[in-house]
Order: structure tokens, then C-alpha cells, then sequence
């Protein structure tokens, strides 16, 4: 090769990864930051509409519904293109409806909204949420299996959108932690709004083409699409993984709705340490990013998904202890078990997911990225609504409500034993090293 082609080669390369990053980056940092709005909902529902502890875990779960669909906005973003794009596009229409639907719901909560037309929005806001993460992703997972992208196929990309999205959450804990007290739900949904806003001028500013992404036929249709997902999903190593990793989740009877009402009802933990706590933990999630590019992307993923579900079980029995009383016995108060503790615990459950989706990515054949890392966000998402239905279920039958939390520590047991089981079944993830391309 001569001078001049390795300057044009070298050029493109470095706008490439800028414009990635900008992309990704402010992606996957408002990812992070819905975390802001939502802890403005779950207050509004409690004070303002006055739902008891399962009505909101049922709507907390139930407005996930649109991420269930994943695989079918994968399918459309991988065979559908818009001028000739098939991702940015799709992360603008992302942006745009969660903007709507924020906007929109400022506008309704001026009087007495229901709680039906409340869920509607959220749904549209987590339908365009949806949609923009796919796209994000299959971004990712395309530069995962592109032979000139050493950085994204040895996981620094990953690990630089994971660590984009913990920023995103530190920083909206911290200020939903503050502002909860200071401001009305409706400020804090204007002011996410107006960011969605923000993030749809961004990305329509930024052309595909500049992001150079591995080239996929135009004229591959829907059905050829879902004929190469389907054929993806046959190979035994990646429907196992799939299938383990959705039940190690849904498997767990989830008591968010409970817990979120005995530390703010029961113990009158105040908003700001709820705050905290989150903050707590999205700053322990940016070090996992950072310590698992650094020192764990050659460690079998395998070991690493086992080791995070045993730490999460072990978390869980430490719940049982603190509903207790025990540590609070020892001279621990309750805002610092919350903090540190309970602000672990609520991270450790998407830990696994930056190990297994950097596997993924490598056993996903090329051209079907969008819609195999769809499916499998969306086979979390529908493990993680399963998670909550089980949880209000074990909370009913338990006999806990918003004021009587008399069965709660067996029900945090129960918890803890259902996230030890999918330890004995582990095997179905593949026994491989990450590997890195150095093609």
C-alpha cells in the first residue's frame, strides 16, 4: 500500500470511532439517565395517586411490555432502511416518542390523570426507549464482528457504552435524589423531555455513513431476516445461553415494589438516601465496566456470570438479616445498609449482562446482530416482568402489603434459595474465553 492510501485509510478510521462515540456515547448515557424521571414516578404513584406496594410493582413491570418486543425492532431496523440508514434513524424515532410521551404527560398531570393514561405514556415512553436501545446495540454488536475494529471486538466499546450508561445513572440518582424534594414530578419530566429533545438533534445531526458500519445487503427482507434469526437461534450454543440467562432472572420472585415501600413508608428512609443509594450503585457499576476491561475480558464468561448470581444470593440473605433488625442491633443504621448494600444489590442483577452480551456477540453469525441482541434484551425484559408478577404473587401469599411487613424476611429468603437454583444449570453457557480479534 502506498503513503496516500495509508493516510485515507487511517483518516476514515479515527472520524469513524469519534462519531461512534458521540453516538453511543450520548446513547447510552441518557440510557442511564432514565433512571431520573422514573424515580419522579415511582413517588408520584405513591404520594400523589396513592397506590399501594403491588399496584405499583404490577405497573413498574407492566409498562415494560414494549421491551418484550426487541426482536421485532431488531428485524425492522435490520432489513428496513430509512434514506439508506438502518440504525440512526431508528435511535431519532427512540428519541422523539420518549419525548412525546414525558412532554405529554407534563402536560396531563396539570389535572387529575388516571393511572390507565399514566401507563399509557410510560408504555410509549419504554416503546421508544426500546427502540433506540436496539438500535444502539446492534451498533455495538456490528462493530463487535467487524475484522477491523480491534478495540470493539476485544470489548473496549462495550465497555465504553457500559460505562456511558452508568454515568447517565449516577448522575440522574444524584439529581432525582435531590430534586425529588426540591422540585414536582412534572419539573423533573419536563427537564428529561427537553434532554430527549436534545438527543434527537444529535443524532439526526450525525450521518450514517460516517459511522462506516460493516456493510449488509440493502435488499434483504423481513422474512430473510427472520429466516437468519431463527437459523441463529438453532445453533445450541447461543439458544442454551439465551434460555439459561432469561431464567437465572425470571426465576427470582422480584420484591422491588415491597422493599421501595417498607424502606419509605415502614422505616421513613428519606428520598435523598434512596437517591444515594442508586448513585452508590451506578458508581460501582462503572467500576465493574472499568475492571472488566482492564483485568477480566480473557476470564470464561461462564465463570464470571456464576460467580455474579452466587454474590447476588448472598446479597439477598443479607436483606434478611437487615429486615431483622440484625444489623441495625450491630450499630449499622439503616440509611447506611441501604446506601451501600442495597444499592449493590439493585446493580448486581445487570452485572452478567456485560459479560454474556460480549459472548453473544462473538457466536452471532453476521448480518442478524439487531435482531439476535433484540432478542436476547428481550428475552431479559419478559424474564424481568415474569421476575415482578412472581414477586407480587409471593408478597400476596405471604400476607405483606404497604403496612404490614411481617413476612417479608421469608419472602427475601425464598428470594435468595430461587437465585442459588440456576447455579446447578449453568453448564448451558458455553465454556469459552472471550476472545480478541487481532485480525
Amino acid at each position: 500500500m502506498s503513503a496516500k492510501e495509508d493516510a485515507k485509510g487511517r483518516r476514515p478510521g479515527k472520524g469513524k470511532a469519534k462519531w461512534i462515540r458521540i453516538l453511543l456515547g450520548v446513547g447510552y448515557w441518557v440510557q442511564g439517565f432514565r433512571c431520573f424521571p422514573w424515580m419522579a414516578v415511582n413517588f408520584f404513584l405513591k404520594d400523589s395517586v396513592k397506590v399501594d406496594s403491588s399496584t405499583l410493582q404490577i405497573l413498574q413491570n407492566s409498562v415494560n411490555l414494549p421491551m418484550v418486543g426487541k426482536p421485532i425492532y431488531g428485524v425492522v431496523s435490520d432489513a428496513v432502511y430509512i434514506s439508506g440508514q438502518h440504525r440512526v434513524p431508528y435511535i431519532a424515532i427512540g428519541a422523539f416518542l420518549q419525548a412525546v410521551s414525558w412532554l405529554t404527560i407534563v402536560i396531563l398531570s396539570q389535572s387529575n390523570i388516571s393511572i390507565v393514561t399514566l401507563s399509557l405514556y410510560l408504555l410509549l415512553s419504554n416503546l421508544g426507549a426500546s427502540v433506540a436501545e436496539v438500535a444502539n446495540d446492534a451498533i455495538v454488536a456490528e462493530m463487535g464482528k467487524s475484522e477491523n475494529s480491534q478495540s470493539a471486538s476485544s470489548g473496549e466499546l462495550q465497555s465504553f457504552v457500559w460505562m456511558a450508561s452508568s454515568v447517565g445513572g449516577v448522575l440522574g440518582n444524584l439529581l432525582g435524589g435531590a430534586a425529588i424534594d426540591r422540585f414536582s414530578p412534572q419539573s423533573m419530566f419536563i427537564f428529561f423531555g427537553l434532554l430527549l429533545v436534545l438527543q434527537f438533534l444529535i443524532t439526526i445531526s450525525v450521518p450514517e455513513r460516517s459511522l462506516n458500519l460493516p456493510k449488509s445487503p440493502s435488499n434483504v427482507g423481513i422474512r430473510k431476516q427472520l429466516s437468519e434469526l431463527s437459523a441463529a437461534l438453532q445453533k445450541p450454543e447461543i439458544a442454551y445461553s439465551i434460555a439459561w440467562f432469561a431464567a437465572s432472572y425470571a426465576i427470582i420472585p422480584a420484591l422491588t415494589g415491597t422493599m421501595f415501600f417498607y424502606q419509605t413508608q415502614y422505616l421513613k428512609i428519606d428520598a435523598a438516601v434512596l437517591g444515594i443509594s442508586k448513585v452508590f450503585g451506578q458508581v460501582v457499576t462503572l467500576l465493574w465496566g472499568i475492571i472488566y476491561n482492564r483485568s477480566l475480558k480473557s476470564v470464561q464468561p461462564r465463570k464470571l456470570i456464576e460467580t455474579i448470581q452466587a454474590t447476588m444470593a448472598v446479597f439477598m440473605i443479607s436483606d434478611v438479616l437487615f429486615v431483622k433488625g440484625i444489623y441495625r442491633q450491630m450499630g449499622v443504621p439503616d440509611s447506611i445498609y441501604i446506601v451501600v448494600f442495597s444499592g449493590v444489590l439493585e446493580v448486581l442483577f445487570f452485572f452478567k449482562i456485560l459479560p454474556f452480551s460480549i459472548l453473544i456477540a462473538q457466536l452471532c453469525p453476521r448480518g442478524c446482530e439487531g435482531s439476535l441482541m433484540a432478542f436476547v434484551m428481550s428475552a431479559v425484559a419478559l424474564a424481568f416482568i415474569v421476575s415482578g408478577y412472581l414477586g407480587v404473587a409471593l408478597a400476596s401469599y405471604l400476607g405483606v402489603t404497604g403496612n404490614d411487613f411481617s413476612g417479608l424476611p421469608l419472602g427475601l429468603l425464598i428470594q435468595a434459595v430461587c437465585t442459588f437454583l440456576p447455579l446447578f444449570s449453568s453448564s448451558w453457557i458455553p465454556d469459552q474465553k472471550s476472545k480478541t480479534r487481532t485480525e
